[in-house]
């Protein structure tokens, strides 16, 4: 198969992809209340909801990488300038999409205030890092065009580690705050 129909058919993945998680998210979000009863079920829901995430993530920046590469910016002035500089924007998606997940996974307790929003960075911290690194890593080996099977499996390691620090972070604020 040649180089543009297989960018095409990651390009149809994607969108497919892109709306199978949709869904996905939709339902987790609407049974997140009740999983944490259960913390191996917890950590399984989380971790693969993580890996969704960071797979649609993955899946949607080599369909750009094939993209630049085909040459289908040629006109765009800047079309390479993510490829040229893959460690500074990974850093950027990163703080973007942590920022967001912080943002969204707040919203669940009923909205919050900008004045809790500080208090809720903090809380959030240690697991952003965590989850910070995996994106991170993921974005630049992919732009880098680096990704091997050896870096994917560290990289779901990573958020395997962050799903179980989450449902254990997550059990002790629940007890700290009944107790």
């Amino acid at each position: 198969m040649n180089t543009k129909k297989s960018t095409v058919l990651l390009g149809l993945a994607f969108i497919v992809l892109l709306a199978l998680s949709y869904v996905e998210n939709i339902l987790f979000f609407s049974v997140v209340g009740d999983l944490f009863r259960n913390q191996f079920l917890a950590v399984i829901m989380l971790f693969i909801h993580n890996i969704l995430a960071i797979s649609l993530i993955l899946l949607g920046m080599t369909f750009y990488v094939n993209l630049v590469v085909l040459n289908f910016f040629k006109r765009e002035k800047y079309g390479h300038i993510v490829l040229e500089h893959p460690r500074t924007f990974a850093i950027v998606f990163a703080l973007v999409i942590l920022f967001l997940s912080i943002l969204r996974g707040s919203s669940l307790l009923g909205g919050i205030t900008v004045e809790e929003l500080p208090l809720i960075l903090l809380v959030s911290a240690p697991i952003g890092i965590v989850e910070g690194y995996g994106i991170y890593l993921t974005l630049k080996k992919t732009l880098s065009r680096t990704m091997s099977m050896k870096d994917l499996a560290y990289i779901y390691g990573i958020f395997l580690m962050a799903a179980i620090m989450e449902v254990g972070f997550i059990n002790l604020l629940i007890s700290v705050s009944r107790g």
